[in-house]
């Protein structure tokens, strides 16, 4: 039942995301939907360790409601916010 109102949540833009904007790869990412603000509070260290371990420096991480597009736009591959490359990391819903 959970699962069924964070899609709804997420379709209608009112879900939860953690965005990481990282300075090195200049790239924004984002991870969820979460139901509730304190779901993706609690989720975002794994985020950030696993970015970490990928050798990301420079992150600046955001809970916020919003609708992302795509989860991953690179600046360094000459992306826009309106499109990218979507990847999973651990724990990561699709």
């Amino acid at each position: 039942m959970q699962e069924i109102l964070t899609n709804l949540l997420n379709l209608l833009g009112l879900a939860w995301w953690v965005e990481i904007k990282t300075e090195n790869p200049h790239c924004t990412y984002y991870f969820g939907p979460f139901l509730d603000e304190k779901s993706a509070a609690a989720s975002k260290a794994g985020y950030v360790e696993d970015l970490e371990q990928e050798s990301a420096q420079g992150l600046v991480v955001t809970i916020k409601r919003c609708k992302p597009a795509k989860l991953t736009v690179s600046d360094e591959l000459g992306e826009k916010a309106s499109q990218g490359i979507g990847r999973t990391l651990s724990g990561q819903f699709q």
